[in-house]
């Protein structure tokens, strides 16, 4: 009976021992302490996009609405100034919502660098035409008869 007594003493102590002080075989000291982590973030933070940096396209030149199983897939076609545009997207206006059973969307891309080649060339029409889709679900087309697509000269419909 002396020799669990003792043995069990022995651990206790050793246990204790840890503790205290810097040993490794302290829980509390496996992970280390609290540092200040270095950091690529510029000083004062990065800046904060304030909103949409694409323009209208200039002209929208095509627009096909073509359906699809479990809804219509809307496609506009569009031409820019120059070559060299960018980030093509449909917004939907209204939230995505009909209003009088109208659908719009704006037809809007980013310009390119004003420093590169492909903004100071013009070309062809074909060379500067941008194409763009947008999905739209059975559940929202139900009150839908006309969908329209805007860009910044011109917009185009199509009815049902």
């Amino acid at each position: 009976m002396r020799q669990p007594l003792l043995a069990s003493l022995a651990i206790v102590t050793v246990v204790a021992g840890c503790g205290f002080g810097e040993s490794r075989y302290n829980p509390f000291n496996w992970f280390g302490g609290d540092e200040e982590v270095a950091t690529l973030e510029p000083e004062g933070g990065y800046a904060v996009s304030l909103g949409d940096y694409r323009k209208m396209i200039d002209q929208v030149t095509r627009l096909e609405v073509k359906p699809t199983q479990g809804g219509a897939i809307v496609s506009a076609a569009g031409l820019t100034p120059t070559q060299g545009w960018w980030d093509a997207e449909l917004i939907a206006d209204n939230d995505g919502y009909a209003v009088d059973g109208v659908m719009s969307y704006t037809f809007v891309v980013a310009e390119p660098d004003p420093y590169s080649d492909a903004s100071r060339r013009v070309l062809t029409p074909e060379s500067r035409e941008v194409t763009v889709a947008a999905f739209i679900s059975n559940a929202r087309l139900r009150d839908v008869s006309k969908i329209v697509v805007t860009g910044a000269n011109n917009a185009r419909s199509v009815s049902r």
